[in-house]
């Protein structure tokens, strides 16, 4: 990827990092009510040199924030996962805590803001702080040669952090856009959570379609 004449800080964002105040008083809140969670910003997962990274939008409470991996403990989880291991991104057993054993293979996770936010729901400034930790990772890992975005927030914020016109690559469920400059292709998929999962909006097979576009990039 052609990230040369950014600037970089550190990939991942302290434990105690102090950036967004309304991210640290819930974080600080769930110290005290549950003192044996994660309760920080949620580092990314991956292998070594990454062809793949999937951005999600941010950590869920009984999820990664409990947990402190990324996908681990919730729903959303539960089909990325048995998705990345049916298509070979994952090996082992995925039983939904981070002493499962379960190794990425070709590929890395991380989230656009990579602390708790109240109702699942960062703000627009929050989410432009944690950009640089996004910008750090793509910068860190010239291997990745596929990006899946989960969801229009994630697709927006990593071109944004490319500096590319969102209006030359519309979110759309399955979209692949290819990025010659940077030398990549994004891929959008509808989040995997279960809201999307029980409404129909996205189904096993829907996610499986996009993995198949993934695959035929990279196989």
């Amino acid at each position: 990827m052609n990230l040369q004449n950014k600037t970089h800080g550190p990939v991942d964002p302290p434990l105690d990092c102090p950036a967004c105040p309304r991210l640290v008083e819930l974080r600080e809140e769930l110290k005290a009510t549950h003192p044996d969670w994660h309760n920080a910003p949620v580092i990314s997962f991956t292998s070594e040199k990454p062809r793949l990274l999937v951005i999600g939008l941010a950590p869920g409470m009984k999820g990664a924030n409990c947990t402190g991996r990324p996908f681990t403990g919730d729903y959303a989880g539960d089909l990325l996962y048995k998705t990345m291991l049916d298509y070979g991104f994952a090996e082992g057993t995925y039983l939904a805590r981070p002493d499962d054993g379960l190794q990425l293979r070709d590929a890395m996770i991380t989230n656009a803001v990579r602390c708790l936010p109240p109702q699942n729901k960062p703000t627009g400034a929050e989410i432009k702080t944690c950009r640089p930790y996004l910008l750090s990772t793509l910068a860190a890992n010239p291997s990745i040669r596929a990006v899946l975005a989960l969801g229009r927030i994630a697709h927006e914020t990593f071109l944004t952090a490319l500096e590319l016109k969102r209006s030359a690559f519309p979110f759309a469920h399955c979209a692949e856009h290819n990025l010659p400059d940077h030398g990549t292709t994004l891929f959008d998929s509808y989040h995997c959570s279960r809201y999307n999962t029980n409404t129909g909006r996205l189904t096993e097979d829907m996610f499986r379609s996009v993995f198949d576009k993934i695959r035929n990039k990279i196989p």
